[in-house]
């Protein structure tokens, strides 16, 4: 019998014969040539297989495609917490239209397995750029919400990504352990908010960028503001900290229901302000109900970040035909010349806003200084008492370390483990509404558990979605775990380890168990034991 030949997979015809993306070599090109500013359009697919708002993305990838001016079209992936169809079948067929896509890939949805069989996928079809996020809150579903997963973190996937871009090691215990797989080429990008209100709101945005940094992300793309000063503001904290990341500025063209909504804080992330909205309802008064103020001051706005020194932009907004956004990189070429005098256009300061540098009164941006900021909040005796009890018996140095090692290895396996388990549990979730996970992370967390007191359960930085300071999920009723984090270390002069060490994604395997017994053995995500070797993991 002969054998049937092997099949060709499907894959984007733009990627046969090389791993390096257009997209890839436009961004290095723009940090490398003078003049070579970068273009992405979002195209937002629609729930369902088929359909109308399906045929309108395709239509405008194919004219973009034709266009030349655009570099890449970037796909949601079920924004707003809402079903859609899944960006990498269609962005296989817009990369046959002749663009590539960035697909926006989430962790929201997905255990960290189905992550990395989705990279794999994507991989071998030959769609390499990715915009890597949490992802907004899951919302209504299938008859009710859907559940979050949220098994890795922004952070945790990018790192993921690098290690697959090396070459995976595969742990010794999983089928196939101890082999190197052949390197992916994804070209890994994430998404960072200068546009919040708080300190540390803003701090919590800027170390979760290093980290992002740190870990392997290749570029950058903002949220959506309108405050000139916050665009430079994040230019100017990246050069501080020698990040050398390409970064695209959101240029996004608001319509009214959409700027009221993002007003409302019903798009996590988002910032129109008060003063804002009122300009776009006067706008919206038009005959033509404020479309070409829209796209005039998008034009603009390009003007502006191309002057900041952004490598590009990220172009998008509801109904967006590709005719509008000819005319916007049109029309922002006029503006070029004149941004310095346009940059006075996008001050949309929110209400007692953070700035992380000083105001230049000349440029209406920012100078090199770094602003003052208030003193920390008193220190609370609850948090104050934890740190204690972490610094006698947990820390490496603490007097009962020593101690305590000993105590977990006598009991690791005796009828005993199971009644210590539990007067732990009950200490901690008196504590911290400690969810048993057995991999705890209060230490770095300034004693606030990830696990049951943030929705996404994030180990290395706040989310794009809070607003004042508000969780994305429970606005105006839950405070964001990681704002009273930094406020909890602000008042110890220690905000700034936040942005430090990498934490790895909770091991499930542990569930259920003491975290305890754990730390002290080496089983955790630390994985040292207590006579510093590698223990169980």
């Amino acid at each position: 019998m002969n054998s049937s030949p092997i099949a060709e997979p499907a894959y984007c015809p733009q990627e046969i014969g090389t791993h390096e993306s257009r997209f890839k070599q436009a961004m290095k090109q723009s940090v490398e040539e003078p003049g070579r500013f970068v273009y992405t359009l979002e195209l937002v697919p629609g729930r369902g297989s088929r359909g109308k708002t399906q045929d309108e993305v395709l239509r405008t990838a194919e004219q973009a495609a034709k266009g030349d001016l655009i570099d890449a079209v970037s796909l949601t992936d079920n924004p707003g917490g809402h079903p859609t169809l899944f960006p990498d079948v269609i962005g296989l067929e817009i990369c046959r239209l002749g663009i590539e896509p960035i697909i926006h890939f989430t962790c929201k949805d997905k255990n960290r397995n189905q992550i990395e069989s989705i990279l794999y996928e994507l991989d071998r079809i030959g769609i390499h750029n990715l915009l890597v996020m949490t992802g907004d809150y899951p919302r209504y579903g299938f008859e009710g919400q859907a559940k979050p997963v949220c098994d890795l973190d922004s952070v945790q996937a990018i790192r993921l990504i690098s290690r697959m871009n090396a070459g995976l090691d595969l742990d010794g215990k999983a089928p196939g352990g101890g082999l190197r797989l052949p390197p992916t080429h994804t070209f890994k990008g994430a998404a960072i908010s200068p546009f919040k209100q708080l300190e540390s709101e803003v701090m919590a945005q800027y170390f979760k960028l290093s980290k992002k940094a740190r870990m392997g992300a290749d570029f950058f793309i903002t949220q959506v503001g309108f405050d000139a000063r916050k665009f430079d503001e994040l230019l100017r904290y990246m050069r501080l900290q020698n990040l050398a990341v390409p970064v695209l500025g959101n240029v996004y063209v608001l319509s009214l229901p959409v700027a009221r909504a993002m007003n409302r804080m019903l798009v996590p992330g988002c910032v129109v302000t008060d003063e804002l909205f009122r300009t776009i309802e006067e706008e919206a008064a038009s005959p033509d109900r404020g479309r070409e103020a829209s796209l005039t001051r998008a034009a603009k706005m390009i003007a502006v970040l191309k002057g900041i020194g952004y490598s590009g932009v990220h172009i998008g907004g509801p109904h967006l035909e590709y005719e509008d956004v000819e005319r916007i990189i049109g029309l922002s070429e006029e503006f070029s010349d004149s941004w310095r005098a346009l940059v006075s256009e996008f001050s949309f300061p929110q209400k007692s806003g953070f700035y992380l540098f000083e105001k230049d009164r000349e440029t209406g941006l920012n100078t090199d200084v770094l602003a003052a900021r208030q003193t920390g909040p008193r220190k609370r005796l609850g948090y104050g008492f934890m740190r204690t009890f972490h610094s006698i018996a947990f820390a490496p140095e603490a007097p009962l370390y020593a101690l305590s090692c000993s105590f977990f290895r006598k009991l690791d396996g005796t009828r005993l483990e199971g009644p210590v388990t539990e007067i732990e549990y009950w200490i901690k979730f008196v504590s911290s509404r400690c969810r048993r996970c057995g991999d705890c992370t209060l230490a770095e967390m300034a004693f606030l558990c990830p696990q049951s007191q943030c929705p996404k359960f994030l180990f290395n930085g706040q989310c794009g979605g809070s607003n004042e300071g508000w969780c994305e999920v429970f606005p105006g009723k839950r405070k964001c775990i990681y704002v009273r984090a930094y406020e909890r270390l602000k008042a110890y002069g220690e905000e700034q380890s936040l942005s430090g060490e990498y934490i790895r994604p909770r091991n499930w395997a542990l569930d259920q168990t003491s975290s305890w017994a754990n730390y002290f053995l080496g089983r955790d995500h630390r994985a040292e034991t207590c006579d510093g070797t590698n223990g169980g993991r």
